[in-house]
């Protein structure tokens, strides 16, 4: 089994350019693991890589989605696997690149989703329910019935958290009681860069700075011009929303940067928290691309 390579961690830490220095070394290409990179349009607050960011190498699961479109983890497993086997079946090495740890896991593992049978009628109402009220509402559902399925579960990977409901409602019994398994489908490793955190803030705000400054508030309004709606899923990531809701109540460009840089730091706290359990993970010293990838790369090739 050929060993994946995963470029993952906190926003702002400089996974693109890791994980294209890896890919170039190792004859890979680079599979993007970012809620907000699969959307058409939204480049400026994602950090959508350049051309130039990408160095020739191919990038995959970036602009795959419509910003109109609902677009759940199930979605991104559905679309990237046949990627990830593709690109091995060719001879060459996927590099999983992100810090969307739900995306990551989905790709990387199996999961068994409780012993209950499946009911197809059950199943129906509560992806109404997602249609009706939205996954957010459908997620409090099971929060107030399983609290700590809701924690592992994000909002937006609605089919699990339906079934993680059709679970309770059939047996009587949580999910999370049920210790499901993950079963790696994928040898890995994985690397992510451990700033110190307030050289981590520090980066996160100069990113956002960027972003206001490339026309992260224009490139908002063309959205909702083009007929995106202020509750689309894609535009509730941070600096979309954020800026959505200031050009609602009237604020200053300087107002709604704060409010992201605040916002920001406190992803990157979760993401940290997610990472902290992640399997097969190296944190390396905050450097250069091309030196961190010479330790990568010959951890790697040990293997």
């Amino acid at each position: 089994m050929k060993k994946l390579l995963v470029v993952c961690g906190a926003t702002a830490t400089g996974k693109t350019a890791l994980a294209v220095e890896c890919a170039k070394r190792l004859n890979g290409e680079v599979v993007s693991a970012d809620a907000l990179l699969v959307y058409r349009g939204l480049t400026i607050g994602t950090a959508k890589p350049t051309k130039e960011e990408m160095g020739g190498v191919p990038h995959h699961m970036i602009d795959v989605a419509e910003p109109t479109e609902r677009f759940s983890v199930s979605d991104y497993e559905r679309l990237a696997r046949p990627i990830v086997e593709d690109i091995l079946a060719r001879g060459k090495l996927p590099v999983l690149c992100g810090g969307t740890g739900f995306y990551l896991n989905a790709l990387l593992y199996e999961r068994t989703l409780g012993g209950a049978p499946a009911d197809a009628a059950l199943r129906a109402r509560l992806e109404a329910v997602a249609e009706e009220k939205g996954k957010a509402y459908l997620h409090e559902m099971l929060r107030e019935v399983d609290p700590e399925s809701a924690e592992t579960l994000h909002e937006n990977d609605v089919r699990r958290v339906i079934r993680a409901l059709e679970i309770y409602a059939l047996t009587g019994k949580r999910k999370s009681e049920q210790h499901d398994a993950l079963t790696p489908r994928y040898d890995f490793s994985a690397v992510a860069f451990a700033f110190p955190r307030g050289q981590l803030y520090a980066r996160i705000d100069a990113r956002v700075d960027a972003m206001m400054r490339a026309g992260l508030v224009e490139e908002v309004k063309g959205l909702l011009a083009r007929g995106v709606a202020e509750d689309a899923q894609c535009m509730q990531g941070i600096g979309y929303k954020e800026v959505v809701e200031g050009l609602k109540n009237g604020y200053m460009q300087s107002t709604m940067s704060d409010i992201i840089k605040k916002n920001t730091r406190n992803y990157a706290k979760r993401q940290l928290t997610f990472f902290k359990k992640f399997a097969n993970l190296r944190l390396l010293a905050p450097q250069s691309a091309e030196k961190a990838a010479d330790e990568v790369i010959e951890e790697y090739e040990q293997h």
